[in-house]
């Protein structure tokens, strides 16, 4: 029975990695409509079979880090956000209470791609270009606003039924 068992698996890994291979042409994606979250066109090398829930998913983890740090809103992470990404926007969210200042992003879209996609499928690394708009506030009144593009490396795992963003940190360029 165990043997069976780990034929079945070696099946399903040369599968998936049949279609790692069959997917090294990179394609261009469209992404989601701006209600859902935000604009997410993503390059893929080898995450192909899964390309709707990647762009449906980290996109959802960007609206999340918007609902969290523009509301002060913990549990607004959750929607998007597992490990070190939730604990370090958490931090930041306890920071803000703190001094009353807060971050505003008005999210203007993300060319993203997928550098790798883990053999198991249960984690992937993207790199992302974000043009965004970034407000401080004091209370109410905005301070400052910077349109900026930045660059993100972000790590997304599988938890529950779904891609999560667990580590995201912007980097000069890539």
């Amino acid at each position: 029975m165990r043997v069976k068992r780990d034929i079945t698996r070696f099946a399903v890994l040369l599968a998936g990695l049949a279609l790692f291979v069959a997917g090294l042409t990179p394609i261009l994606r469209a992404a989601l409509a701006a209600e859902s979250g935000p604009s997410v066109t993503l390059k893929t090398e080898g995450a192909q079979p899964r390309e709707k829930a990647i762009v449906r998913d980290y996109s959802a983890s960007w609206k999340a880090i918007a609902n969290g740090l523009g509301n002060n809103d913990l549990n607004a992470l959750d929607a998007g956000l597992v490990g070190f990404a939730r604990d370090r926007f958490a931090d930041a969210i306890a920071d803000q209470k703190k001094t009353g200042v807060k971050i505003r992003y008005t999210d203007k879209g993300h060319q993203v791609e997928a550098v790798f996609y883990s053999p198991d499928g249960s984690s992937m690394q993207l790199r992302d270009t974000a043009k965004l708009t970034r407000e401080v506030l004091d209370g109410e009144k905005v301070v400052s606003r910077d349109e900026i593009t930045a660059h993100y490396i972000a790590i997304m795992a599988v938890t529950e039924d779904r891609w999560k963003l667990r580590s995201i940190q912007e980097v000069p360029n890539f």
